[in-house]
């Protein structure tokens, strides 16, 4: 479960003013669920300084041609690309969702890995 954990991402891409009305999204939509994050945007350059600091790193559309070299510089954190179809119609629940799908999706590997 999700929902009322503590989690944060970072989202990175080369258009940070629309990004960053994602984020905005993103965090409304948390708040209105009751989940605790911290969800910020960042440019691609900048995807290795913070992607320690994250939960999950999402990649705009636009940075996609970015999406090994960003992986390999935020590893272990995992990195994914945001749904191009979510990010056009700057869907902060959609985005969210995925953040978290993520999120669980890791701590099934993870429990699969201590078994």
């Amino acid at each position: 479960e999700i929902a009322g954990s503590d989690w944060s991402s970072d989202v990175c891409s080369s258009d940070l003013m629309s990004t960053s009305l994602l984020v905005e999204k993103m965090k409304k939509e948390a708040e209105k669920q009751g989940i605790e994050a911290n969800i910020w945007a960042v440019g691609a350059n900048e995807a290795k300084a913070n992607g320690a600091k994250a939960d999950v790193v999402l990649l705009g559309p636009q940075v996609r041609y970015l999406e090994a070299t960003v992986k390999k510089e935020v590893a272990p954190t995992p990195a994914q690309l945001i749904d191009m179809r979510s990010y056009g119609r700057m869907d902060g629940a959609a985005v969210l969702k995925q953040a978290m799908d993520l999120i669980e999706e890791i701590g099934r590997a993870s429990c699969r890995e201590r078994v």
